[in-house]
């Protein structure tokens, strides 16, 4: 089951023509993703501190499928596809009700604070499975 994610078009997510400016898309699932943790009970700042590993996006494949405009109301479902020894891949769309206007797939690192990929936590890669 997809973690749910709500947001609102805003003036400042558009462009001239007052439809979402691509790049906010990748805002939007960023927002979801970080709620999606939380959520799962996973405190990234704690993660960061007490682990020394923090997750980093390393591939974004997206696909623009139909514009979302000026005070819509924005749906984004994450789903985990793939968990592994220190990746984590999740596909997360972006749907205006039932219209998908926005696909991702998104591939997380687990990284040691200085940016070294190691293994994800077999607690917390117990959490996401």
């Amino acid at each position: 089951m997809p973690h749910i994610f709500t947001t609102r078009v805003y003036y400042e997510d558009t462009d001239l023509a007052g439809i979402v400016y691509y790049a906010n898309y990748l805002k939007f699932i960023e927002r979801a993703r970080t709620e999606f943790v939380r959520e799962m009970g996973i405190d990234q700042v704690a993660l960061r501190d007490e682990a020394g590993i923090v997750f980093a996006v390393h591939k974004v494949e997206a696909e623009y499928l139909a514009p979302a405009r000026f005070q819509d109301d924005l749906t984004v479902e994450t789903r985990i596809d793939n968990v592994s020894g220190a990746r984590l891949v999740l596909g997360q769309d972006v749907l205006r009700g039932d219209e998908l206007l926005f696909r991702s797939t998104v591939t997380l690192v687990v990284l040691t604070a200085a940016g070294r990929p190691t293994r994800l936590p077999a607690d917390i890669r117990r959490r996401l499975t």
